[in-house]
């Protein structure tokens, strides 16, 4: 579909898409994260053979909205001997990294007619930049701050554990996330996340998990592996079952937002869920193909490409409740020894695969080499640069 690019003075509709994205981001995260805690304890309860939630609204649609309400009013309680100033700022730092890293995620494009008549495909994503996956990276990594802030700043026994646990779980899953990341990166052949999404163009067989076609790159099974890499360290990296050791009721209490009630608990929460839908969209846009559809038929090209893309997140959303309601917690040990000791080595060989296949099958027709300048005849007055750059 073609929308032509209409404009009222200086302004035209070309130039206000980064806005429209971030507030379509920005309002699409802080308004899902209801209905994805509704989802899950929807999906949790028919897994468990339970009602679920069935009173408040049509199929207790509305619950989550009336836990909302009661935390807005709830008593907003400070324990004695806190340190104040890191106590309140532990929530800020658990949500607004995940709502600004949400700003360099490309999620549809739009093709607009132009006024001399070409067709310009535009991505739309709030910040368009060139280390898109960089800047995601090191919002996310923020996180863990405020998780660690808020367990030594609560003066609580179980919630110091419990900011330690968190550290120590995302600094050791951070390292093979990473690296899955950058395996995408080399298959892709760039760190733009709009980029990446056009180099999977035109169907499951083009996807960076499967990357079967020779014409654009064969990296099956390397592709696969790394994928779910991604996968499990990106659960542990929010912190999500069965990797959710920092808040481990039958230990912790509830772990580093012991401490916290009325909207600093909510913003913990909204904080984890927003991580969710984030990391998931990673996972959409560096493996499965973001906003392409799966096969390049008539009828599915008619679809929107934001629609495949929600699709995408909400099955990746959906395999997070359905880890939550099949898997028993991790033992600690068990938890480092998946990072340390299964993930990060096996990260490593794949990356070096892939960039072993790369350089010797698949890589790019680069610029022939500038050769040096000729040596000028002799007599021949060449030009010296002046002091000061002047000729």
């Amino acid at each position: 579909m073609v929308i032509q690019n209409y404009s009222l003075g200086p302004i035209d509709l070309a130039s206000i898409i980064p806005y429209v994205a971030m507030g379509t981001i920005l309002g699409f995260i802080l308004l899902i994260v209801p209905f994805v805690i509704w989802f899950e304890r929807v999906v949790i309860a028919l897994m468990q053979d339970r009602l679920g939630p069935n009173r408040v609204g049509p199929r207790g649609l509305l619950q989550t909205i009336a836990d909302g309400v009661k935390l807005f009013f709830k008593e907003d309680l400070e324990p004695a001997a806190v340190d104040r100033s890191l106590y309140y700022m532990a929530p800020v730092l658990a949500l607004i990294p995940a709502l600004a890293a949400g700003a360099a995620l490309p999620f549809a494009s739009i093709s607009l007619r132009m006024a001399d008549g070409s067709v310009k495909s535009l991505p739309l994503v709030a910040g368009n930049v060139n280390i898109g996956i960089l800047f995601i990276l090191a919002l996310s990594s923020l996180q863990v701050y405020g998780i660690v802030l808020a367990g030594w700043a609560s003066n609580n026994k179980y919630s110091l554990l419990g900011g330690l646990r968190s550290s120590a779980q995302m600094i050791s899953y951070e390292l093979p996330m990473s690296l899955a990341i950058l395996t995408g990166i080399l298959m892709s052949g760039s760190l733009n996340l709009v980029d990446v999404v056009n180099s999977q163009a035109g169907s499951i067989l083009d996807w960076n998990f499967f990357k079967l076609n020779p014409a654009t790159g064969f990296f099956f099974p390397l592709g696969l592996i790394a994928g779910m890499i991604y996968l499990v360290a990106m659960v542990a990296e929010t912190n999500r079952a069965p990797f959710d050791l920092p808040e481990a009721e039958s230990e912790l209490i509830a772990g580093f937002h012991t401490e916290y009630s009325s909207m600093k608990f909510a913003m913990f929460f909204m904080g984890e869920y927003a991580s969710m839908l984030v990391v998931s969209g990673i996972a959409t846009a560096l493996w499965f193909g973001g906003w392409h559809a799966p096969f390049d038929f008539v009828l599915w090209n008619w679809i929107p490409g934001g629609i495949w893309f929600l699709a995408k997140l909400t099955f990746f959303i959906g395999v997070y409740v359905w880890l939550r309601a099949t898997l028993p917690r991790l033992r600690y040990d068990a938890l480092m020894n998946i990072g340390w000791k299964r993930l990060l080595p096996l990260s490593i060989v794949v990356l070096f695969a892939v960039a072993t296949v790369d350089a010797f099958f698949f890589t790019k027709d680069t610029p022939a080499a500038i050769s040096a300048p000729a040596t000028p005849p002799s007599g021949t007055l060449t030009p010296m640069a002046a002091p000061g750059g002047g000729q």
